[in-house]
């Protein structure tokens, strides 16, 4: 049994992950030149304003909570594998239509992760650079999809972190599998820390080999860039000079979306509405780094803190879509 507090929490967590996304959703793929110029600053939901419904189905949400199926239909193992939800993914998802991005082999991560479980392929060859490329394992979508796996395991990150791993393995491979680890062990952690800089140390141990140590090396660079801004844009233009999508390979990778979740966590500090917020007005990613950083401070800040400010639970309604087969 769970603690009524982790209960809590972990119910703040799946609230969190869903605002994040509904108010990232509308201006993904916007550049930030463009959100600037339509928004300056996005605070609230903008699906309205862009002519989109509020409530949609989305890939951050449903590949996030039906991937975990895998704990469940296998009996909740503390060892789940990366085979079991590589598994889950051809048990649940329906080809062309539910949860992935289907962009095509060699241009969707997810969706070429599919196709090579389908054709057999095992994880962790099912997203290896060996079948799929640096530029299609080292994408954003590992991340997107690890909040289940610490909301799972409160207080528990050395457990939360293998889940994560496993998971991550089935469709990434190199540094998107240690950011999608670090991510989920933070997470683990914020369910009994508090303070942002304690998180960020002490899930460092979680990580491994030579990816692990140019993840970490890439943390410390925008921690540093955090502690020395005044204003998070000074941060967000170090990101886009020194790690934006023109340096790396691919359509969104992993790096400049992972550095935009730590800067959002360390500008806003202890304000719920304004990490989503910073994570929204940013750019890249914009549903998937707001759903990422609404769950952590969710989880670290409690229901409470979603409520401070702009109302953005009412219009949710604590609603979400999670379309499967």
């Amino acid at each position: 049994m769970i603690s009524q507090t982790y209960g809590e929490q972990i119910y703040a967590g799946v609230l969190g992950k869903i605002i994040g996304v509904y108010m990232g959703r509308p201006v993904e793929g916007w550049s930030y030149e463009n959100i600037v110029k339509e928004f300056g600053k996005i605070e609230n939901f903008v699906a309205e304003h862009n002519g989109f419904p509020l409530i949609v189905p989305d890939d951050d949400i449903s590949g996030t909570f039906v991937f975990y199926r895998a704990l469940e239909d296998n009996g909740y193992p503390k060892d789940v594998t990366a085979d079991q939800i590589g598994q889950t993914w051809l048990n649940y998802i329906i080809e062309d239509k539910t949860i992935l991005w289907w962009g095509g082999l060699a241009r969707s991560t997810e969706h070429s992760a599919y196709l090579r479980l389908k054709q057999g392929v095992k994880p962790p060859y099912s997203g290896s650079f060996e079948y799929n490329g640096q530029s299609i394992a080292e994408a954003i979508g590992s991340q997107i999809f690890i909040d289940t796996w610490a909301m799972s395991n409160p207080g528990n990150p050395e457990r939360a972190a293998k889940m994560a791993r496993e998971a991550a393995i089935v469709s990434h491979a190199g540094i998107a599998v240690e950011a999608a680890v670090y991510l989920a062990a933070i997470e683990a952690l914020a369910f009994d820390i508090k303070d942002v800089d304690e998180l960020l140390r002490s899930a460092r141990k979680y990580v491994q080999g030579e990816y692990g140590e140019k993840l970490l090396k890439l943390v410390d660079d925008v921690v540093e860039q955090c502690n020395q801004a005044a204003d998070w844009r000074q941060v967000r233009d170090w990101i886009q000079e020194n790690h934006g999508y023109h340096l790396y390979p691919g359509n969104c990778p992993m790096v400049p979306n992972h550095l935009a979740v730590i800067m959002a966590l360390k500008m806003a500090g202890d304000d719920f509405q304004e990490s989503i917020s910073i994570a929204t007005s940013a750019g890249w990613d914009t549903d998937c780094n707001a759903g990422n950083v609404g769950c952590l401070n969710g989880i670290r800040r409690g229901l409470d803190a979603i409520k401070h400010g702009i109302d953005l639970r009412g219009p949710v309604a604590d609603r979400m879509l999670v379309v499967s087969s």
